[in-house]
């Protein structure tokens, strides 16, 4: 026979009685432990960040949500154009020496919403993150082929080609493509081309060196963004 001897337990406040009875406390306990500025942040990044269930932002993250909260509320220009926007994920990605790009993806579903306010948007944010360009990338989900014999027919739209396809829209916003070209090397790989429309040339030249590294990180790829050469 096992004997049990139970101890008394010392008496507790409410709140240290809450933290201890569970080794990992709710949001809300770790919220109340945390000083009221961090406390503050959660809640903004929490209103401008929709993450999986129970995938918790990074830092980097939290700081990139802070950033629409600040301009929701500050731009008067984008005040009421944010008030519903809200992203999925955001990431830094090197671009070359000490060169970095912000990479926001947002909900498809508010694509369009956010190309209404692209280029306003992504200045206010590349001036908060001063010398990084920004990108914004609308979350879509490949799927994979159906089985052999299958019923269930896949959406071109999730196919693997056709989101990346989309992909290399989002990244070239607000540029139009007007033009591909592949090219094969000696050594067999290949390398695209991509022409993008002059018109929002003062707008992406100064990007498309990010373009090509937020491409080939994301998709694997090479590619190569210019303006066509039009005659005198």
């Amino acid at each position: 026979m096992v004997e049990y001897i139970f101890a008394r337990p010392r008496r507790q406040t409410s709140l240290s009685a809450a933290l201890s009875f569970s080794s990992s406390p709710s949001p809300l306990l770790r919220s109340l432990s945390r000083p009221a500025s961090n406390s503050n942040k959660m809640y903004t990044s929490m209103k401008k960040i929709h993450k999986d269930k129970d995938v918790e932002p990074t830092e980097f993250e939290e700081s990139v949500a802070q950033a629409f909260f600040d301009l929701e509320n500050t731009n008067q220009d984008l005040k009421s154009d944010l008030k519903d926007l809200y992203i999925n994920s955001a990431v830094q990605i090197d671009v070359s020496g000490s060169r970095k790009a912000v990479v926001i993806h947002v909900p498809y579903r508010l694509r369009k919403a956010f190309r209404k306010v692209h280029v306003k948007l992504v200045r206010e944010l590349e001036k908060k993150f001063s010398g990084k360009d920004v990108i914004l990338i609308a979350t879509r989900r490949i799927l994979r082929p159906p089985k052999k014999g299958s019923a269930v027919q896949r959406p071109r739209s999730r196919t693997l080609t056709a989101v990346h396809e989309a992909m290399l829209e989002d990244i070239v916003l607000p540029a139009e493509i007007v033009g591909k070209r592949t090219r094969y090397r000696i050594d067999g790989s290949k390398i695209m081309k991509v022409f993008l429309d002059p018109k929002e040339r003062n707008n992406t030249e100064y990007k498309l060196e990010t373009f090509s590294a937020v491409y080939r990180k994301l998709a694997g790829k090479d590619v190569v963004f210019e303006f066509p050469v039009t005659e005198a």
